[in-house]
């Protein structure tokens, strides 16, 4: 059976733990089990499903069943994120991540999500774009510009990747010639523009709506 861990609150200064303890009884048999788990515990940030399995089975099963967007972010200026894109890119289990510009990023944000995720460096937006090409995958940047349309309408393809700008300066023109469109979020407020990060979400989450739940969007 499953060792549950319940966790509890010993003090104000002490962490709280999170996930299951060692498990209890006789261990399971087969070769995705991770013995060290199995006698320590798991307190990774996974779904109980995969608690107590082995690193690289957890990701050769996401594999069998990824979503066919990938998800692009410009780091020229080594944006912060990035982490937060990854760790939601995980949740809607993209294809890949790819990382445009420096190679290094700020991984807190990811919250080790990025173990389970797939990631691909392209050192310039040429490389970049010759891979989609190559891929025939439509680009889409997602940023607000002049020719921009708004996600909430359009038609996203099923072999497509999102792509989003740095925080602040957004889509490099560069990106923006390249796109096959590029889409605008709709908003009601004050400001002009909305968290990288969160631009990701929502544009992720109309990719699941329309190709998992098959909500067509509707012309305006």
């Amino acid at each position: 059976m499953l060792g549950v861990f319940y966790p509890c609150a010993v003090s104000e200064e002490r962490e709280v733990e999170v996930g299951v303890g060692p498990w209890e009884g006789i261990w399971p048999e087969g070769d995705h089990w991770d013995h060290e788990l199995l006698a320590q515990g798991d307190r990774r940030n996974v779904l109980d499903q995969y608690r107590y399995w082995k690193h690289e089975a957890i990701v050769a099963e996401l594999d069998t069943r990824r979503h066919e967007f990938h998800v692009a972010i410009e780091n020229w200026q080594h944006d912060l994120n990035i982490g937060t894109v990854v760790r939601t890119a995980n949740a809607f289990l993209a294809k890949e991540v790819h990382i445009i510009g420096r190679r290094r990023w700020n991984r807190r944000g990811a919250m080790v999500t990025d173990r389970y995720q797939h990631l691909r460096h392209h050192a310039t937006v040429d490389e970049f774009v010759a891979w989609a090409r190559s891929e025939e995958l439509a680009i889409l940047g997602v940023d607000i510009f002049p020719d921009s349309v708004p996600l909430e309408t359009y038609d996203l393809p099923r072999r497509c990747v999102l792509v989003f700008g740095q925080e602040g300066p957004g889509l490099t023109p560069e990106v923006h010639a390249a796109a096959e469109a590029t889409l605008s979020i709709e908003q009601f407020g004050s400001t002009r523009s909305i968290n990288a990060a969160s631009a990701a979400a929502i544009a992720m989450h109309a990719w699941i709506r329309r190709h998992v739940f098959g909500q067509v969007p509707r012309a305006r």
